[in-house]
C-alpha cells in the first residue's frame, strides 16, 4: 500500500500548529508533536527538520493562508475597513495564527529563519496601501507600511489577547453579538485611521 505522504504532512502541520500555539516553539517537542499526529518522529525530521525548521513551515504556511484568504485590495476609501474586518474574521476563525506570532515575537533572535520570503507577503500590501495613498483614497500622512501593520493590529490583537477583551467587554468570542459589535468597531477604527485629508498632530 502506497505510504500517504501529503496525508502524513498535514497530520503533522495540524498537530505541530496546536503544540506551538499552545507551547510556543521552545515550549513542545518533535515527539509531543509526533504523538499527536499519529506518526514516527524521523517522518516530522525527513519531510520537515528539525523543530525549529518546523515551526518556520506552519507559521509560513498559515500566513500563506491568510495572504490568500484576506487579499489587500483598495478601490475606494472603504475597502481599507472592509480588509480590516475581514482580517478579523479570520483571526476569530483561526485564533492560533495570532498565537504564532505572538511566540515568534517573544523568541525573536531578530531574524525568522525565513524573513526575506516572509518580507515578501507584506511588501504587496505596502505597494497597495502606497498606491491607494497616491490615488489620494487614503491619509498620504502616514507611511504605507505604518498603516497596514496598524490596521492587521487593530484586527488581530482581539484573538491575540481574548482574556483583556473579556475583561473590557465582560464577554467572550462564544457571544456573537458582543463579537459583532467588536467587528464593527475594528473596521470603523480602520476607515477612521485611513480617511484622507485629516490634519495630524506630531
Amino acid at each position: 500500500m502506497a505510504w500517504d505522504i501529503e496525508g502524513t504532512k498535514r497530520r503533522i502541520h495540524e498537530a505541530a500548529l496546536a503544540e506551538f500555539a499552545a507551547q510556543g516553539p521552545h515550549g513542545t517537542n518533535i515527539d509531543r508533536i509526533a504523538k499527536r499526529a499519529g506518526v514516527n518522529r524521523e517522518r516530522i525530521y525527513n519531510y520537515f527538520g528539525n523543530r525549529s525548521k518546523l515551526f518556520s513551515a506552519v507559521i509560513r504556511t498559515e500566513l500563506d493562508k491568510i495572504a490568500d484568504a484576506v487579499p489587500l485590495d483598495i478601490n475606494c476609501a472603504a475597502d481599507l475597513g472592509a480588509f480590516a474586518g475581514r482580517t478579523f474574521d479570520y483571526q476569530q476563525e483561526h485564533p492560533d495564527l495570532a498565537r504564532l506570532v505572538l511566540w515568534e515575537g517573544l523568541s525573536d533572535p531578530g531574524a525568522v529563519q525565513d524573513e526575506s520570503a516572509r518580507s515578501e507577503l507584506y511588501a504587496g500590501k505596502t505597494a497597495a496601501m502606497a498606491a491607494a495613498q497616491a490615488a489620494g483614497l487614503l491619509d498620504d500622512t502616514v507611511q504605507p507600511a505604518h498603516l497596514v501593520f496598524l490596521v492587521i493590529a487593530l484586527a488581530s490583537y482581539w484573538s491575540a489577547a481574548p482574556q483583556i477583551a473579556r475583561m473590557l467587554s465582560g464577554s467572550g468570542t462564544e457571544d456573537l453579538d458582543e463579537r459583532a459589535r467588536r467587528r464593527a468597531a475594528v473596521v470603523r477604527a480602520a476607515q477612521q485611521i485611513g480617511a484622507p485629508g485629516k490634519a495630524v498632530t506630531p
